[in-house]
């Protein structure tokens, strides 16, 4: 999740968004199987993935961005006047993430997974 906890405009330093990113990245980490990958190995594999077109989270304070946890994202330079703030506190799960579910119950985080890895 990202609150913006004042306006935010594209000279606030709004964080950039890989559009699509949550896609690529399950086929980075399922080679990696149940072990996973640490951060640095990941970013070490991300220059593998497909070019992406950025989109940056501005918006009015109050907003609220519910995101993906594979979605890269990242930080920039602020070159506005004024101060800005926001949090990211994590959502997680309710239960473990299972993208070969028996049942197939998916949530719409393991829906993502699953077209992410063509199944």
């Amino acid at each position: 999740m990202l609150f913006l906890f004042s306006d935010v405009g594209e000279n606030d330093a709004p964080t950039r968004i890989q559009v699509g990113s949550h896609l690529d990245v399950p086929r980075l980490l399922e080679p990696a199987g149940e072990a996973g990958l640490s951060y640095l190995m990941l970013a070490k594999k991300m220059e593998m993935m497909p070019e992406r077109p950025l989109a940056l989270a501005t918006g009015e304070a109050g907003t609220v961005y519910l995101c993906h946890p594979f979605l890269i994202h990242a930080a920039q330079p602020h070159r506005g006047t004024k101060p800005r703030f926001m949090a990211q506190p994590p959502l997680y799960p309710a239960d473990p993430l299972q993208p070969y579910r028996e049942d197939g119950s998916y949530s719409p985080v393991e829906v993502a997974i699953r077209l992410g890895l063509e199944l």
